[in-house]
């Protein structure tokens, strides 16, 4: 990379890897946003050059190509942040994204799985018939998986990066490293404990990293993903299962038998009450649903 403009962008990955500690995957996103408008922009003469006008232009483009507004609004937040950056690490005077309108979010309700469904999606690693490729040992970590998504609600990067050291069987916590590194405790159901247990005996894992490939290494994100998926299929469930579906029926569920709100919020890890907030809308949904289902003159 050899333009100033480039330069700008390294250095401003770099701020946020190193003094923000974004995730891998923010960093990615931001950089392809970045390249992006720069190849959007050709000839791209630097960020310095750009309006208020060049980015609604880009904006009007992307809404052309029927882009999702939560793709634009992932983008613009990238730009956004570079901007700011700009302004007060550089000590630029303007910033030209601030008179941009973006369109608003859309509000999509989170899929939730009914107990039963959960139920039945977390009996199936033991009762399914052993793939000879697999380890010995992968119906037990695939049990202790989706029983450790459903009984904390934690999230995919999240559960790749326990340590054995992280589940705490005296006290029934699991110590969870979140987005910004943020630490949380989390309590574990016993089901799921249990099945934590079972796995590490099978495998004979100790110490280091709780969830393992058949090579003994760290377990990947995807590798989970194509764990959840192949459950999934084998199920006959309509609906799309992902590991961030068990969090959003964790949350509904424990919504819908009485828990309050910001109890749930400091289980998930939201740093905003009001992200959490979309949960009550599908417990509230739901009542409507059981309402007008069973009330006479509903």
């Amino acid at each position: 990379m050899s333009t100033m403009a480039d330069k700008l962008a390294d250095e401003f990955l770099e701020f946020m890897e190193v003094e923000r500690r974004s995730s891998e995957r923010t960093l990615t996103n931001y950089e392809l946003a970045l390249r992006q408008f720069r190849e959007w922009r050709e000839p791209f003469k630097g960020w310095s050059e750009l309006t208020a006008d060049d980015f609604r232009a880009y904006l009007f483009d992307l809404m052309k190509k029927d882009r999702g507004r939560a793709t634009i609004r992932l983008q613009f937040a990238a730009m956004r942040s570079f901007f700011k950056w700009l302004t007060r690490r550089r000590g630029w005077k303007t910033n030209p994204l601030l008179e941009v309108q973006l369109p608003k979010r859309e509000k999509k309700l989170p899929v939730v799985l009914t107990v039963t469904q959960i139920e039945q999606m977390l009996t199936l690693p033991l009762t399914q018939e052993k793939s000879k490729r697999d380890a010995v040992w992968a119906p037990e970590r695939d049990a202790a998986i989706l029983e450790l998504f459903y009984s904390t609600g934690m999230r995919l990067s999240e559960l790749t990066a326990l340590n054995v050291e992280d589940i705490d069987t005296y006290t029934e916590t699991v110590r969870v490293f979140g987005k910004g590194k943020k630490e949380r405790l989390c309590p574990v159901g016993s089901k799921a404990l249990e099945a934590v247990q079972r796995y590490r005996a099978k495998a004979g894992v100790h110490d280091g990293a709780l969830f393992r490939s058949k090579l003994g290494t760290r377990i990947t994100t995807q590798a989970v993903d194509d764990v959840v998926s192949k459950y999934w299929r084998a199920s006959g469930l309509p609906v799309h299962l992902t590991p961030h579906k068990f969090r959003h029926s964790f949350a509904t569920h424990l919504l819908n038998n009485g828990a309050d709100l910001r109890s749930v919020q400091e289980l998930l890890g939201h740093a905003s009450l009001s992200t959490t907030q979309i949960y009550t809308h599908v417990s509230t949904q739901r009542m409507k649903e059981v309402y007008e289902a069973s009330h006479p003159r509903a």
